[in-house]
């Protein structure tokens, strides 16, 4: 093998240290010191990886399993926590469990409280905290991590002849409009796709435009010319990521080949050609609109093509059938599918730019797809986007796996669609995997992650918990799933005696698309030959009428009329004894963009919340379903669909420092100090157990941290909110209203973070807000009594005051990064907040004073 060099983005050329293996990963190579070292770190890293975790015995036992007489191969390995970890978790979560009984009978045995409403409340905000916390735990009690065997899967699936058995994969990228989601992300997503190492006949890509717009389908041509230049480099030399504008911002760029300046050469080349492409991308709106204009002058208000034609989706400048909402079905081949042999390129005197002679330079089948839309239809946005594809690449390419994307997401590791097929081809559970879910990974996350955005606790804690279940939950993007399993059918291990039989009347009139649809347990893809395909068979399916009485969007396909239809989703699958996997592989398979702006991460995050409770209220609550789901895997949607309503009490609490602002005292439960004694005896409880968890699930305590603060932020302003619509559903049975999470910056470009210091306000920050002022005027006003008591306090009642500014610090504490956004840019400066409050505080402190001694001294 060639070695792989580590050139920087100059063109500065690095030691070699590497070497390529077959699977695209890396081997110590040179300097035998350098490479002892690297090859001990790499063990020490591997040890400290697999510190609280073993191997399961896998391998089934039975002649069932055997293949020609020899044990089945499997394509993936399950791990377990150790139980030195294990054990003391869940004893300690058994523990938890009495001590909250306990509390709970002391506190009603003792309702002795100056205000019984009050107390009753609290008991009632008691009993539901102890109540999600139990839904939240106990499906985490056995957690699982499921590793995929790529050499396995290269023996099982790579003929000695050079071909493969590989599936067919289809890919489903979504876009709403190019302007709250650049395209360049899209572009870049398109790319990583078209790059990934993956049998290129057997990977067909479909971008759903759902605005329709003519600058969005002409920025996929120029990016698939470009992709005859950028997947052919990415192939030579083996490059990660696959996504142009990630890869050119890495400082080192490790690569395969044996001549170091053939490299710099083709690497300086690519970066010019993809420069060129964004300033072309850049461009498109003025130039389809001077294209436009100077046609128009002499013809009709229309907005054209490169050839002339009218563009039958969005025109600049809308009418009547050409406007959002309301415009024609389009599907455009981009590139057609490739054949089954490999297309060797041209050497690099042949073509003037790089050598390709010893390498395939064939790309995957790349189609525009924009549905119909009309003022008269519910569209159901992207759900409705996600089942058109589903149509369309049936009749197209009809591939049993499917793997969808946000536009904003790409891939980082080329390996991660064989990865996901290792399950879904193992013997073992293979054949009854609905979808494999992938961890979201993002970029531009400032490095304190200051809104939780990587959110490790949930996708490095929940999701290997629920992978020891029936499988975690689909997330909306970075997901394999199985065809049939979206059709609806039943898992093979709960099949009826018909086998799943496929009810017609339910999937449309298309019959085209009956059939292109497989028998339940078919494996492999039965593609249309393209010219059998006419364009009013793929108009049909594309159609707004077509769903009209079928059972799209509830039976078949992706969930409608819920804000969470990943979720959803998922939901329907496990109910019909499907099981899922969650895959973690290194590097990360895919990465994306996350909204770092305070405002756009609680608007998203009350779409989601509000989206969960609507799950609740809907046939599919995971109380009362019917359905093959494991009991934990039972509970664990239950808590995913009521936790919001934990922040009402949450916000209760937040508010009950307002007692300080009285001049009596008064408490919620008496005897007061035991009752705080055991309220931070269970919440250290909570963060003991939460050690074990950052342990097994690799996370760090920054990770926990920044998890607890988001959730106070939440749970005082997206998720009451969300609670709202929800109660505005019932009784007016209109839902929450979908808003794309924009990922475009109006901030100042030269700072990368800039976005993370914008600060607006909208209406949902005003319980938080009030929560954080309440909490400031009470540690001011406990500083204005204790000028004003001047030592006249008792014993019980210093310690009663002590107890009750721990309340305040600690809230204060989890709205620490909301504290900071209110400081918009000055937030950037920290040290300002711990100014500020101090002085904040003082002023409170100092008007009590002064309120308090005119009341005495003026009233009388």
């Amino acid at each position: 093998m060639s070695p792989v060099t580590a050139v920087d983005n100059a063109g500065k050329l690095g030691e070699p240290l590497l070497l390529a293996n077959g699977n695209g990963g890396t081997a110590v190579h040179d300097q035998p010191k350098a490479g002892a070292m690297a090859k001990a770190n790499g063990l020490k890293k591997k040890k400290k990886k697999n510190k609280y975790w073993v191997d399961i015995d896998q391998q089934p036992a039975g002649d069932e399993d055997l293949e020609d007489g020899q044990p089945l191969l499997l394509l993936f390995r399950n791990k377990k926590v150790k139980r030195r970890i294990l054990y003391p978790y869940r004893m300690l979560i058994f523990a938890r469990l009495i001590a909250v009984i306990l509390f709970f009978i002391w506190r009603l045995k003792n309702n002795n409280s100056d205000i019984i409403w009050l107390w009753a409340m609290s008991v009632a905000g008691d009993i539901w905290f102890g109540f999600s916390w139990l839904l939240n735990q106990l499906p985490k009690v056995s957690p699982v991590k499921s590793i995929p065997d790529l050499d396995a899967l290269k023996q099982k699936c790579d003929m000695g002849d050079g071909t493969s058995s590989f599936p067919g994969i289809d890919v489903f990228v979504t876009t709403a409009n190019p302007v709250d989601e650049p395209i360049l992300y899209t572009m870049n997503c398109i790319l990583s796709i078209l790059a990934v190492d993956y049998p290129v006949d057997k990977n067909s890509c479909y971008l759903s435009d759902d605005a329709g717009a003519l600058v969005t389908y002409e920025a996929l041509v120029e990016t698939a010319k470009f992709a005859t230049l950028w997947v052919p480099f990415c192939r030579k030399y083996c490059v990660e990521p696959r996504a142009p504008e990630s890869y050119f911002e890495v400082k080192a760029t490790p690569y395969a080949g044996s001549s170091v300046e053939d490299f710099i050469i083709d690497h300086r080349y690519v970066h010019r050609k993809y420069e060129e492409l964004k300033m072309t991308i850049e461009m498109l709106p003025e130039t389809i609109h001077e294209r436009s204009n100077a046609y128009n002058i002499m013809h009709m208000n229309a907005t054209l093509m490169e050839d002339g034609t009218q563009w039958p989706g969005t025109w600049i400048d809308p009418t009547e059938n050409h406007k959002k909402g309301h415009h024609a079905s389009i599907v455009q081949i981009v590139v057609n599918k490739p054949s089954h042999t490999p297309h060797l390129g041209l050497p690099v005197g042949a073509n003037d730019t790089l050598d390709f002679s010893t390498i395939d330079v064939r790309l995957p089948m790349l189609v525009y797809v924009s549905r119909e839309k009309h003022p008269s239809y519910d569209h159901q946005k992207k759900a409705g986007a996600m089942n058109t594809q589903l149509r369309v690449s049936a009749l197209l390419s009809n591939a049993p796996f499917i793997i969808n994307f946000d536009c904003d997401h790409y891939i980082n590791n080329s390996q991660s669609f064989r990865a996901a097929v290792c399950f879904m081809l193992d013997p073992r559970e293979g054949e009854n995997t609905a979808f494999v879910q992938f961890p979201q990974r993002f970029d531009n996350v400032d490095p304190t992650d200051r809104y939780c955005n990587h959110n490790r606790v949930f996708f490095d804690g929940t999701m290997l918990a629920l992978n020891g279940l029936q499988g975690p939950s689909y997330l909306g993007t970075g997901c394999m799933f199985r065809r049939i399993a979206l059709y609806g059918i039943d898992s093979p291990r709960w099949r009826g005696p018909d086998g799943g039989t496929i009810r017609a009347n339910i999937f449309g009139n298309s019959k085209s698309f009956l059939h292109s649809m497989v028998s339940p347990g078919q494996e492999k893809e039965m593609p249309i030959k393209l010219n059998e395909i006419g364009i009013f068979e793929l108009a049909d399916v594309m159609s707004c009428a077509y769903e009209v009485c079928t059972g799209w969007g509830k039976d078949v396909g992706w969930i409608y009329n819920i804000a969470t239809e990943d979720i959803a989703t998922g939901f329907r699958a496990h109910r019909q004894g499907w099981c899922s996997k969650f895959c973690t592989i290194k590097p990360d398979a895919f990465r994306g963009t996350a909204p770092i702006n305070l405002i756009e991460r609680l608007l998203q995050i009350m779409r989601w919340s509000g989206g969960s409770l609507e799950l609740f209220f809907s046939h599919n609550n995971p109380l009362l379903a019917r359905g093959w789901l494991h009991p934990m895997q039972r509970v664990a949607y239950l808590n995913m669909t009521i936790y919001p309503i934990t922040s009402l009490f949450i916000v209760v609490y937040g508010l009950c420092p307002l007692m300080w602002l009285l001049p009596g005292e008064f408490y919620i439960q008496r005897p007061f100090t035991r009752y705080v004694l055991y309220v931070i005896m269970i919440i250290l409880m909570v963060h003991i157990i939460g050690v074990f968890e950052i342990k097994w699930a690799g996370i760090t305590w920054m990770d926990w941290w920044r998890n607890e603060q988001f959730f106070m932020i939440g749970a005082t302003s997206a998720y009451p909110n969300a609670v709202l619509y929800m109660l505005v559903k019932l009784v007016t049975g209109k839902g929450i209203q979908f808003r794309i999470t924009s990922k475009q910056t109006s901030a100042d470009t030269n700072d990368k973070f800039a976005d993370l210091y914008v600060f607006r306000w909208v209406p949902i920050l005003i319980p938080t807000t009030l929560i954080f002022v309440v909490n400031v005027g009470a540690i001011g006003v406990a500083l204005g009594k204790v000028i004003i008591l001047n030592g006249a306090w008792t014993t019980v009642q210093m310690r009663h005051a002590i107890l009750g500014l721990v309340f305040n610090i600690w809230v204060m504490a989890l709205l620490y990064p909301f504290a900071l956004a209110m400081l918009g840019k000055r937030g950037k400066r920290p040290i300002i907040l711990f100014i500020v409050l101090p002085l904040s505080f003082v002023v409170v402190g100092v008007s009590y004073g002064a309120v308090h001694y005119f009341l005495i001294y003026f009233t009388l």
